[in-house]
């Protein structure tokens, strides 16, 4: 990283530090000073912020960690054979809770195989992908995740599908970039720290798999978007590379 990045990436990281951080002090010196005047709608409201916030800090702080190491060239992944199915059922049931207004489809093709993955990791880019559709639907629209056959058949494909923002061709690869977001309307009144895809795409370039996006616009604001990764599956040719174990 070049001095002028460093400062860039130091610069972003304060600035998407104290946003949350400045939140959390002022509702909790608001409820410090003014408790008794407070009616308990108004104390549950300023508790829930402070919550909201925090998570996003840690999620921030999180997602910083996860860069650090993505640039190191020592960083360890732990390959496993590991259940398609069973990562996706438990990022959903997690983000049913957080999401409770949202409803996730899931639809998973009998018999397919297991993939060779690092299961922590392979969790995180399945809860970034879940969790982005989540944050960028409109609202009363499903998020539909589909796993299957792939056409090649040393692959899994993935798939999780939304109606939301049209992420037009020309920003296509920049949303895989540090701190990108796609400006427009609904992403301005979504808090985020564009790290989320980086990860992702980087997790899954280290995994031996790929991603894409496909956004088709269906009116004049709103798109379908997919975002699909292919995982190699834990077969003869990955057991040459890594062995496949439970």
């Amino acid at each position: 990283m070049s001095e002028q990045n460093y400062e860039d990436f130091i610069s972003t990281v304060s600035h998407e530090l104290r946003t949350p951080l400045t939140s959390i002090r002022g509702f909790s010196q608001t409820m410090l000073a003014s408790w008794d005047k407070l009616d308990d709608a108004s104390k549950k409201k300023f508790i829930k912020i402070i919550e909201e916030q925090s998570n996003r800090l840690i999620n921030l702080v999180e997602n910083m960690l996860s860069v650090s190491k993505l640039n190191t060239k020592n960083e360890e992944f732990i390959y496993k054979e590991t259940d398609v199915s069973t990562i996706i059922n438990t990022v959903v049931a997690i983000l049913k809770n957080q999401y409770k207004n949202r409803t996730y489809n899931i639809n998973i093709s009998h018999n397919i195989p297991t993939v060779l993955v690092d299961r922590d990791k392979f969790q995180q880019v399945m809860l970034n992908l879940i969790e982005n559709a989540s944050k960028y639907s409109i609202e009363n629209t499903p998020i539909n995740v589909y796993a299957g056959y792939s056409d090649n058949p040393n692959f899994v494909s993935i798939k999780v599908e939304n109606i939301g923002i049209h992420i037009k061709p020309e920003d296509i690869s920049k949303i895989f970039t540090k701190f990108s977001r796609i400006d427009n309307p609904l992403t301005r009144r979504v808090q985020g720290s564009g790290l989320g895809l980086y990860i992702t795409k980087n997790i899954i370039d280290k995994m031996g798999g790929t991603i894409s996006v496909d956004s088709i616009l269906k009116d004049a604001e709103n798109a379908l978007t997919t975002f699909e990764i292919k995982i190699p599956v834990c077969n003869v040719e990955t057991q040459a590379r890594e062995k496949c174990k439970q």
